[in-house]
């Protein structure tokens, strides 16, 4: 496949992340999750529609679903703000190339709570993690049918 060795360095597990984070303070946090937006798999401007944006976010964010060919959903997410950048591949760390009946069923937000986002962040940066959230499983609703 063309442009394999572009593929970004893989994302950490999310309790290997959580295990790193419990020993940072805030401004190291807010540095760890700017260097996991870094992570994120480029995603190309075409995909970046009023169609793929979240609502209600501080910031511009866009996640854009693909399927891959056992079912799995692979998400392709950006944002114009390097933290809110971070959020989001923190959110995806949760449900990245799972099956939509898996994401349907996860518990994003407990995946989320040892992160402890809301005081971490000034609120307008955490407001849209729910709208972050509540895109991603509606659409693995839909692909669960």
């Amino acid at each position: 496949m063309a442009g394999m060795t572009d593929l970004p360095a893989p994302m950490p597990a999310l309790a290997d992340l959580q295990d790193e984070y419990e020993f940072l303070d805030a401004d190291d946090r807010y540095r760890l999750l700017i260097d996991l937006g870094r992570g994120l798999e480029e995603m190309p401007d075409p995909l970046k529609t009023d169609a793929t944006l979240v609502r209600g976010c501080s910031a511009a964010v866009w996640v854009y679903p693909t399927v891959l060919d056992d079912g799995r959903l692979h998400f392709l997410a950006d944002s114009n703000a390097a933290i809110t950048k971070g959020i989001i591949a923190l959110v995806l760390l949760t449900v990245q190339d799972r099956s939509p009946a898996e994401i349907t069923a996860a518990d994003i937000e407990g995946a989320l709570a040892p992160f402890d986002l809301k005081n971490q962040l000034s609120s307008n940066r955490t407001q849209g993690i729910p709208n972050m959230i509540a895109l991603i499983r509606e659409t693995a609703g839909r692909y669960q049918g």
